[in-house]
């Protein structure tokens, strides 16, 4: 399924990180067994980009608020070039406080922008480079268990897919099935393919 950080070649090196905007603000709950939220703190005041219930919309303003994470290239099924671009942008702080900690803050947003492409012959040689939006990918890191009821929250995240003409209304139903499938290479690295950021070692 396309909602989903894939396992890819990434493309591109990180641009410099952009000024701070929004960020998820968890309800009040329980600490984690395993893991208290005070001690990954963000390093930007979040914003909630979840309701209470915690329905997720993709952020406003992302672009010029949010911190450039990187991009993957998804091969073509044959051929030469990519068939989809994705970009992906963290929240302010996510970057410097995994920096510092080795984990995401909690309320981290992580927002995967998925392209169409389009591949040609160019001086530089065979390119592709995105057109068509196709929808984004949406998580949200949470310590707490902050949603135990809803099937779109578990294993430390908020997980939803949105289709690019309604960015405010998930399509996704339960993430076990729809999402965390993707993710299971990466289940060491708290389900994110870390080895493609790198402003995260930087």
């Amino acid at each position: 399924m396309r909602n989903r950080f894939v396992v890819a070649l990434p493309v591109m090196a990180a641009f410099s990180a952009l000024a701070a905007c929004q960020q998820y603000s968890p309800p009040a709950a329980a600490e984690s067994a395993n893991q208290s939220a005070s001690s990954v703190q963000p390093d930007a005041a979040p914003q909630p980009v979840a309701d209470a219930a915690g329905n997720i919309h993709v952020p406003d303003g992302y672009q010029t608020s949010y911190q450039y994470l990187g991009s993957w290239a998804i091969a073509a099924d044959s051929g030469q070039g990519s068939k989809e671009m994705h970009d992906v942008y963290a929240s302010p702080g996510t970057i410097d406080t995994f920096r510092r900690t080795g984990r995401f803050p909690d309320g981290a947003v992580l927002v995967k922008e998925v392209h169409e492409t389009e591949t040609k012959p160019m001086t530089t040689g065979t390119v592709s480079h995105a057109t068509k939006l196709k929808g984004w990918f949406v998580m949200v890191k949470d310590y707490n268990n902050s949603h135990p009821g809803n099937k779109l929250w578990g294993d430390g995240w908020g997980w939803s897919w949105f289709d690019a003409d309604n960015p405010a209304k998930t399509t996704s139903t339960d993430y076990t099935t729809d999402c965390q499938s993707c993710h299971e290479p990466a289940k060491a690295t708290d389900w994110i393919y870390t080895e493609g950021y790198a402003p995260l070692r930087q």
